[in-house]
């Protein structure tokens, strides 16, 4: 089991949940308090001071918005060349969080696999900073 501390609070999973039960059902206005934006990934570097083996992304979520950096765990299945040029789907409205010395600004979402973390992507060029509904 894994465990990942967003501002003090340990939110524990195991990978991969294909068969993970449905969580208790909540209404739309819940769900559009989460602010889920696309954008494109501009620069990957290593990030070794990482507890887990994780990437350092810079996202470019549009003019409205920016640049946005992020700390994501997709080292096992993403290299550099893969991601660089790719649009993701990231929680926005999510405070900075301090992972090692770099300050993660949104959520890059993904789905676990067996091989590793699987990004959420768009399934066409949509502008960056679109938000999902």
């Amino acid at each position: 089991m894994r465990s990942w501390k967003p501002n003090q609070v340990t939110v524990a999973y195991t990978r991969p949940m294909p068969h993970e039960p449905l969580t208790a059902q909540t209404n739309v206005e819940t769900f559009f308090r989460s602010d889920l934006r696309v954008g494109t990934i501009t620069r990957v570097e290593p990030f070794p001071e990482a507890r887990t083996p994780a990437w350092k992304l810079w996202i470019d979520f549009g003019p409205d918005i920016g640049e946005r950096k992020s700390s994501a765990r997709l080292t096992e299945i993403y290299t550099v060349a893969d991601l660089v040029g790719r649009q993701v789907v990231a929680l926005m409205n999510v405070p900075p969080r301090q992972v090692g010395p770099m300050q993660s600004e949104c959520l890059v979402t993904g789905f676990p696999t067996d091989q590793g973390v699987v990004l959420t992507t768009v399934e066409r060029p949509v502008p960056n900073g679109t938000r999902l509904f």
